[in-house]
């Protein structure tokens, strides 16, 4: 029973980053139809991941509390009617608003997955299901961006109107797939001391009880990865819009692309290094890779040279995601790892707010200065990992 269980977590996951994904292909379009600056790109999309940094701690405290199905059930709905809010926006303002309050729920959404499986996981099967999780949102993404580029040649609104409701109903779905994975209950501590834990400031406090100087360079690895995937991806989906004039279909061909191939990585390498090695050490090739690539993009002579070099980034990129992973969920204590889950989530948002930022304010001084951008972080990744592993990571307590 609890096998069947966590094979539908894992479908309705599969169906929930489908959805997530629907906006993404057409959001160059909206920006260009809207007239808007080409900084909104990056602008857009660190607005939701400034709320979604915010929030991820309070989510990860608040789950300590309620059961994932329910704040599944709200963070879903929640996000959901943000994308409604985005889909009849017309000025920059009410994008950037929209956006933030769809971040307040993909964050609970977010560490919600990874603090249900990182519970309900037997130890020998967390690593597997955790690098399982990852592996969905990296296929399921691109296949999503496949659908929403395709929607998109239809209608934008409509993209927008079929993603809020798929976000609504997987929330519905997750209420009941879900298994209750929490030993307390919000009645069983006084409204006030409830809300003053659940503060987002003082879930930040919170980290203090398991943060080390070690620890904090692990973080520094899963900051700069992101930092640079996200300068990447966003930088990516505009620049094929604004320099070879794309529609949101071929951004979707294009992921697609990566999600199958993504699939094929993370089923067989990732798989092995998880397994078969030490992530501490392995980390440091894969994320050189995803430099390597990256600057293989810069000096691309062709469309073709650009396009296929850019598959191979996204590919190692999805194995780096849950190997980063497993550094840092190796690194929890017993009883922790709803914290520190919830703080990486939020420090995964707040590489993603930096990366996204910078690649939307500098694209105007030189389309493929994001991309030069990307490349540093992850060689700067690659030295923190390095440093990481020489100081053999977080100890456990005996």
């Amino acid at each position: 029973m609890k096998n069947k269980r966590m094979l539908l977590f894992f479908i309705t996951m599969c169906i929930f980053n489908l959805g997530a994904n629907f906006a993404h292909p057409v959001t160059p379009t909206v920006i260009k139809n809207l007239q808007l600056h080409d900084y909104m790109f990056g602008v857009a999309l660190a607005s939701m991941m400034i709320s979604n940094f915010a929030m991820s701690p309070f989510w990860g405290k608040i789950n300590t509390y309620i059961s994932s199905r329910v704040s599944l059930l709200i963070c879903c709905c929640g996000y959901g009617i943000g994308q409604i809010m985005f889909g009849l926006a017309k000025t920059e303002l009410m994008i950037i608003l929209a956006r933030i309050f769809a971040g307040i729920f993909t964050g609970g959404v977010f560490v919600s997955f990874l603090t249900y499986v990182v519970n309900v996981s037997p130890e020998e099967k967390r690593p597997t299901n955790l690098m399982i999780t990852a592996t969905i949102q990296s296929v399921a993404s691109a296949f999503g961006y496949l659908i929403g580029g395709l929607l998109g040649e239809i209608s934008i609104f409509m993209t927008f109107m079929v993603q809020a409701g798929t976000l609504i109903g997987v929330g519905i779905l997750f209420f009941f797939v879900v298994e209750k994975d929490n030993s307390l209950s919000v009645r069983d501590i006084a409204p006030a001391q409830f809300f003053r834990e659940a503060n987002p400031f003082a879930a930040f406090l919170d980290s203090r009880k398991f943060m080390t100087a070690v620890f904090a360079v692990a973080y520094g690895i899963v900051a700069l990865s992101n930092l640079g995937y996200y300068a990447y991806e966003q930088c990516f989906n505009y620049y094929i819009k604004d320099q070879f004039g794309f529609t949101s279909s071929y951004n979707g061909a294009i992921k697609a692309v990566v999600g199958f191939i993504s699939l094929a990585a993370n089923s067989t390498i990732c798989l092995w290094i998880i397994r078969k090695t030490d992530s501490k050490k392995s980390v440091i090739p894969v994320l050189l890779c995803c430099a390597a690539a990256v600057f293989g993009v810069i000096i691309a002579p062709n469309i073709a040279l650009f396009m296929i070099i850019n598959v191979v980034f996204f590919a190692f990129n999805a194995v780096s995601v849950p190997v980063v992973q497993n550094v840092v969920a190796d690194g929890a204590q017993d009883g922790q790892g709803n914290l520190v889950m919830g703080f990486y989530n939020a420090i995964k948002n707040l590489g993603g707010i930096v990366g996204s930022l910078t690649a939307g304010f500098i694209y105007s001084a030189g389309p493929k200065l994001s991309f030069v951008f990307a490349c540093v972080a992850f060689v700067l990744a690659a030295v923190c990992a390095f440093i990481y592993m020489k100081c053999g990571g977080v100890k456990k307590k005996s």
